[in-house]
């Protein structure tokens, strides 16, 4: 029985056929075409025949070559269908979520722990950033996007919404303790201010000036406070007493349900935004992405919601 080739002579062989082309087919295995053409050669020598026949911009399969060419497709084909069916059987496990940063710290990562315990066979990974997924590039099967409350139709995502979003002003205890009582906007306006810019200039969100102005307070100095660029490190800097911050609401939640931080007065700014949970059109979800929108639903559904709305003066 002859000797078998080298595997990788052989792949060679098979993708220099399939293609008819040196350079692409060395451009598929990731070799210069020198050290492909080297391969073949050696595959030439070890069988006695010639496989191509070398032409000056193009090569062509000889009878030898035709004769060989059919097993190894079929062969290579069957291997590089075991290797996908694996990867879909493992891509099947793994779901990639798309959040920005402060959804993530603030809200989303403390409650992960029980989607997981509910998909134990999932591997849940979460893909921060403050840019929007690519859905073809970026491996990313859902997202949470912070859109208009009533987006137009996109002929690329399905959209489902999720939350509105409003946002309210919020502050440490101890800081009450510090200035004193805070029973109006006006004395509100005397203590530190915490801005957060996260949002800008990507989204436009409500600010102080707008706030204040629904309360009817004018007047206020805004050149003064500490400024951010971090949702999360924003709400961070209220909860240690630095300042009253005007904050986005669901992300405030957790502290406001544990006394980390209070609303001292009870207006809050609707945004006439809202997070979405959005998928790419034309792709049925998996199980673990359907099952990941049942629970994040659920999950909102769950929340106390009087608890950080407050007072809608400001709703118009």
């Amino acid at each position: 029985m002859p000797a078998m080739p080298p595997l990788s002579a052989l792949r060679a062989f098979e993708a220099a056929a399939r293609h008819l082309s040196l350079t692409r087919a060395s451009e598929e295995l990731h070799v210069t075409p020198g050290a492909l053409s080297h391969q073949i050669r050696g595959l030439e020598e070890l069988l006695g025949v010639k496989l191509f026949e070398r032409k000056v911009r193009a090569i062509a399969l000889t009878a030898a070559g035709r004769q060989l060419y059919p097993g190894l497709q079929t062969g290579f084909g069957h291997i590089r269908d075991a290797v996908a069916n694996l990867d879909a059987a493992h891509a099947a496990n793994i779901l990639v979520v798309s959040t920005s940063p402060g959804l993530t710290a603030k809200w989303l990562a403390p409650r992960l722990y029980r989607f997981s315990n509910d998909f134990a066979d999932v591997d849940v990974r979460i893909s921060s950033s403050l840019n929007n997924a690519n859905f073809e590039t970026d491996g990313v099967d859902i997202a949470v996007r912070n859109m208009g409350s009533n987006p137009a139709p996109d002929p690329a995502l399905e959209i489902e919404k999720l939350a509105e979003i409003s946002f309210v002003a919020v502050c440490s205890p101890r800081l009450i303790k510090k200035y004193g009582a805070v029973k109006n906007a006006e004395a509100l306006a005397r203590l530190p201010l915490i801005y957060d810019e996260s949002f800008s200039p990507r989204v436009q969100a409500p600010n102080w000036s707008e706030w204040f102005a629904a309360a009817g307070v004018t007047g206020v100095d805004l050149r003064r406070g500490l400024h951010f660029n971090s949702a999360d490190h924003a709400l961070d800097a209220a909860g240690e007493g630095a300042g009253v911050l005007l904050a986005h609401d669901l992300l405030a939640y957790d502290d406001l349900r544990t006394g980390r931080l209070i609303i001292p007065v009870k207006l809050a700014l609707p945004s006439g935004r809202a997070f979405h949970l959005v998928w790419p059109k034309g792709r049925k979800p998996s199980a673990a992405a359907e099952g990941f929108r049942r629970w994040i639903k659920a999950e909102l559904a769950a929340m106390d919601w009087k608890l950080i709305k407050g007072r809608r003066d400001a709703a118009g």
